[in-house]
């Protein structure tokens, strides 16, 4: 399990922020797996047009949290693991890349509280590849994917 200390460092040093960051915190992480949760709120701004009196959280927004925890939360663990300096990890940016296998098997409401999985397969100088899961906390699975993304240097 890891330590207060690096999951505090890990949450400092993920770039997202409100109104597009999808972790609140993170439960557990090492240099292979993650566990994050994030409460979607009922006041987050893409329920008004998604869909009007019935809002479902979208796809793609799912795919996001997904993102946000298992390729670049996992990712700054890894590095951190490998010793980098922090400041170096700061100016990075993980843009995602591929989405790939991606299934949807439930509806996440407004209110409902996720629990979000990662697991690397493969992490190679700064590119990684994770199997994601988002996971209600009664423990049904509503979205898995195959998720890709790299760090860079945003000159823009």
């Amino acid at each position: 399990m890891a330590d207060a200390k690096m999951i505090k460092q890990v949450l400092d040093l993920v770039p997202q922020q409100r109104p597009f960051r999808f972790i609140d915190d993170i439960v557990d992480v090492d240099e292979n797996r993650i566990t994050a949760v994030y409460r979607f709120r009922e006041d987050e701004f893409f329920y008004r047009g998604h869909f009007p009196g019935q809002p479902v959280t979208p796809g793609v927004i799912l795919i996001e949290t997904m993102a946000q925890a298992g390729v670049v939360a996992l990712g700054i663990s890894i590095l951190l693991h490998q010793k980098k300096a922090v400041s170096e990890i700061a100016e990075m940016k993980t843009l995602f890349t591929l989405a790939d296998s991606v299934e949807f098997t439930g509806l996440v409401p407004p209110g409902e509280r996720v629990f979000v999985y990662g697991e690397k397969i493969y992490f190679r100088r700064t590119s990684i590849k994770t199997r994601a899961e988002i996971v209600r906390e009664n423990g049904e699975s509503v979205c898995t994917g195959l998720l890709t993304g790299t760090g860079v240097k945003l000159d823009v």
